[in-house]
């Protein structure tokens, strides 16, 4: 799933220098793509995927110490779930 944080337009912007494939910018200027904000948009998907990333190491014994729970002991009030 991929999940996108919205980009707030009255964001403080600070300037970057970036170097960016010379074709795929003169692509995107012909097709008047805002670069600056695809840029940020990328950026801001690169860094949702880092931090999903690093949650699941930092939380690894929890999760296979719950996985191993419900292979043992199967899932708590089963009996209850009306799916």
């Amino acid at each position: 799933m991929r999940m996108l944080r919205k980009i707030a337009l009255s964001a403080i912007r600070q300037p970057a220098n970036l170097s960016i494939d010379s074709n795929l910018m003169r692509e995107a200027k012909g097709l008047d793509v805002n670069v600056s904000r695809a840029a940020e948009a990328g950026i801001a998907e690169a860094v949702a995927a880092e931090k999903t990333r690093l949650w699941k190491l930092e939380n690894r014994a929890t999760m296979d110490a719950w996985n191993d729970y419900i292979e043992k002991h199967g899932i708590p009030l089963e009996d209850y779930r009306q799916f």
